[in-house]
């Protein structure tokens, strides 16, 4: 898998992460467009230096070189530890607390090993105002 192939499933799933799996279709783990764009896009000295960068700052020379370069790598060197997951019959105040508890916006939902999908921040937020529209 390439990071392309992460980029086009997260577009196309509207999410930040997928997990990825071993040759046993056994979640090992989790690829993030965070992860990769930090390693492969944003040089240290950037993140630390953030609050000064000037607006109008231009410091990749060739840019779609640099972007097909990045979009071609394979996606091993970007995966991270597996997350938390949660059950798909588990309630939404359960996904809240462990999402506070583990400082994160995602978690992934996996039933008897078999990856469901993913519940959002957005996606929460985005069921009470559908509910709320119906109240």
């Amino acid at each position: 898998m390439s990071v392309r192939d992460v980029f086009q499933e997260c577009v196309r799933s509207q999410v930040q992460a997928i997990p990825y799996c071993n040759a046993l279709g056994e979640i090992t783990g989790r690829i993030t467009l965070k992860n990769i764009m930090k390693l492969s896009c944003l040089p240290e000295y950037m993140v630390e230096l953030a609050h000064i960068l000037d607006d109008r700052l231009s410091c990749l020379q060739d840019a779609e070189a640099k972007v097909k370069e990045v979009l071609d790598k394979p996606v091993e060197p970007y995966v991270q530890e597996s997350p938390p997951s949660i059950s798909s019959s588990a309630p939404t105040v359960k996904a809240l607390a462990m999402m506070e508890q583990r400082d994160t916006s995602y978690l992934f939902v996996v039933d008897d090993d078999e990856y469901k999908g993913v519940i959002t921040m957005q996606g929460i937020a985005k069921k009470m105002l559908e509910l709320d529209e119906t109240w």
